[in-house]
């Protein structure tokens, strides 16, 4: 039998529209999404259902919006009797994650990721943080490439998800310089991006902050499959670790390419993206195309890809 891995998507995944199907579809799914709404307060559910882009693009409504999204997903996995050897989740993912894994329950977990969304968004003033994609430079010649950039300011890899992709994060007059020495030292592409505060750095302290004692306050119970962090890469199975992770995880690099690896080389061979969009599916075809990957965020893809999986599990490693 197969040993299975379940990934968890972050920020950006997010679209309008989102998780409608599941809750039309899966009465476990349409549980999730009305328990998300009364642990918020208001319908997260109608802001994926019927929303539009720009109110999801907000952080601290696109982070319990994907999570919930991501769960409702999972609980139709679950309830089908499939269960994950490992999980993963890329950055506010891990929280998804977390519950996949039974540490945090839903209503703990929307109501640590809408704050978390809006510590991160007022931690620095609109305008003086950037982020910016790295292609087809290493992840230490992108460290270098910061190094040079910085001159006294932060600038940092946030994100390192391939062999030649990673984003960095800062203030915003030292990204742009980290993109132009990278543009002329050989980058496929170095471009800014779209975001609304430089998270995964330095400059998320205030939020790391603010963040730590609702973490402090909430419950987390041992996990029952092992959750590889973002921070460290390496496997967790109690509560405690997964809460010191979660605070440390804010001024940190999510450290995706050397997690994805870790799971393959502890006998991974095949992945399930489980919440919206196909960010993850594209960055592991990126590391490894020798493992299968299976993505579930509507009721369409749940149907191909809960036969694909058994299939997958019958025929063992390819």
């Amino acid at each position: 039998m197969i040993k299975l891995a379940y990934l968890f998507p972050g920020q950006a995944s997010q679209y309008p529209g989102m998780g409608k199907s599941l809750a039309e579809t899966f009465p476990e799914s349409k549980a999730v999404f009305e328990e998300a709404d009364a642990a918020l307060g208001f319908s997260i559910s109608k802001m994926c259902f019927d929303g539009g882009e720009e109110e999801l693009k907000l952080t601290e409504n696109t982070q319990p919006a994907i999570l919930t999204v991501s769960v409702a997903a999972f609980r139709a996995l679950e309830k089908r009797g499939i269960a994950p050897d490992l999980v993963a989740g890329h950055s506010l993912g891990e929280y998804s994650a977390l519950v996949a894994a039974g540490s945090l329950d839903l209503a703990t977990a929307v109501r640590l990721v809408r704050g978390r969304g809006r510590y991160m968004q007022e931690a620095v003033p609109p305008g003086e943080g950037a982020m910016a994609a790295i292609l087809g430079l290493s992840p230490s010649d992108v460290g270098e490439i910061c190094r040079k950039a910085a001159a006294g300011e932060v600038v940092s890899a946030a994100n390192l998800n391939s062999p030649d992709q990673v984003v960095i994060s800062g203030n915003a007059a030292a990204v742009k310089r980290a993109v132009e020495i990278a543009s002329q030292s050989g980058a496929k592409r170095a471009v800014m991006l779209p975001v609304s505060a430089p998270f995964h750095c330095a400059l998320m302290a205030p939020a790391q902050h603010r963040l730590e004692p609702d973490l402090r306050a909430a419950k987390f119970a041992d996990l029952r499959f092992p959750l590889i962090t973002n921070v460290d890469a390496e496997a967790i199975t109690s509560g405690s670790e997964a809460r010191e992770a979660l605070i440390r995880q804010v001024t940190q690099p999510v450290r995706w390419l050397d997690s994805i690896r870790e799971m393959i080389e502890s006998g991974v061979s095949a992945f399930v993206e489980v919440g919206p969009g196909k960010v993850l599916a594209g960055l592991l075809r990126q590391i490894d195309r020798s493992v299968r990957c299976f993505g579930v965020e509507d009721a369409a893809s749940f149907a191909a890809s809960v036969e694909k999986i058994g299939h997958a599990r019958d025929e063992g490693p390819e």
